[in-house]
């Protein structure tokens, strides 16, 4: 019984502290070099400007709030030294991305297949999550 309890409980509590929607890319950018970048929705400025390098993306999230997640490099074993051993970050090309919200990282899932079942995926740092806009009728 009491491993019964144990276990439940420990898939409750992975439960709740991941989630997997679906999300779509409202605006990216992506550079080398460091940039400011600001959210945008609908061609209007949306919070605070983020100093970032690499692949930076606006996501709306089903309820209408905004995350901003960016990637700068990872590590890749090239034995060519600290430069020599980083790649750029996997960055989607469609609009439409299922993200899986684990703590403070995003990790976006895409199709790359014409049938859609292959996919791929790159994990991302959740910069900020910002409220509903407003949709200008106050």
């Amino acid at each position: 019984m009491k491993l019964t309890i144990v276990g439940l409980v420990l898939v409750c509590a992975t439960s709740a502290s991941a989630q997997k929607l679906q999300v779509k890319v409202v605006d990216r950018q992506d550079k080398e070099d460091s940039y400011d970048y600001v959210a945008v929705h609908n061609n209007i400025t949306v919070g605070k400007t983020f100093k970032v390098q690499g692949a930076t993306f606006t996501l709306e999230l089903p309820d209408g709030r905004l995350a901003v997640v960016n990637c700068d490099s990872k590590f890749a074993e090239h034995m060519a030294g600290h430069a020599g051993n980083r790649r750029s970050c996997r960055a989607p090309v469609v609009d439409n991305v299922e993200v899986d919200f684990k703590g403070d990282n995003a990790k976006l899932i895409w199709p790359v297949s014409l049938d859609g079942k292959k996919m791929q995926s790159e994990t991302y740092k959740i910069l900020g999550i910002l409220e509903k806009p407003k949709d200008g009728q106050d």
